[in-house]
């Protein structure tokens, strides 16, 4: 059994197993709306999570906070039984927000699993590491002209090269 493990934020992402479909991978049906993911607002076509198919599991936290995390329960552990997949959430001290965001994690990472290369969330993080680099590129380029200008004018400015 291969193990891939991912950081997501402040939470850890193990996927266990081949994936295989799963039934709550199916497209949404027509004229049903879909609980987007947070600061994702136009990400429409993730997978809809079946409650039947998670099995949700408190823990303590860890990490900075001190006695208020360490000793709380407020970490979720989410496991979708069909895949394997596995989503811990320590992002906040609330486990209400935990849980929201452990599952908008699942339904990220079921929509990769299902979708591969495809997937909404994959496309999106290509195309920002792709202006990344353009803009990366276009401030190298800037700086290699303003290099060169310097050098033009340092050269000009050398004395005991008049042409006098």
């Amino acid at each position: 059994m291969s193990f891939i493990s991912c950081m997501y934020s402040f939470s850890r992402v193990i996927w266990r197993g081949s994936p295989s479909f799963s039934p709550v991978l199916r497209p949404l049906p027509a004229g049903l709306t879909c609980v987007l993911a947070a600061g994702k607002k136009d990400l429409i076509n993730l997978p809809v999570l079946n409650e039947d198919e998670l099995e949700e599991q408190f823990v303590r936290g860890s990490g900075p906070g001190g006695q208020a995390t360490n000793k709380t329960s407020n970490c979720v552990v989410l496991k979708h039984i069909p895949t394997g997949t596995v989503v811990k959430c320590h992002q906040t001290r609330s486990v209400d927000i935990n849980r929201k965001r452990a599952r908008e994690i699942m339904r990220e990472k079921l929509d990769v699993l299902h979708k591969g290369e495809h997937s909404e969330v994959l496309v999106r993080k290509k195309e920002s590491e792709q202006k990344k680099q353009e803009k990366r590129r276009k401030a190298n380029e800037n700086l290699e002209r303003k290099r060169l200008f310097k050098e033009g004018l340092a050269a000009e400015s050398k004395p005991g090269k008049d042409t006098v």
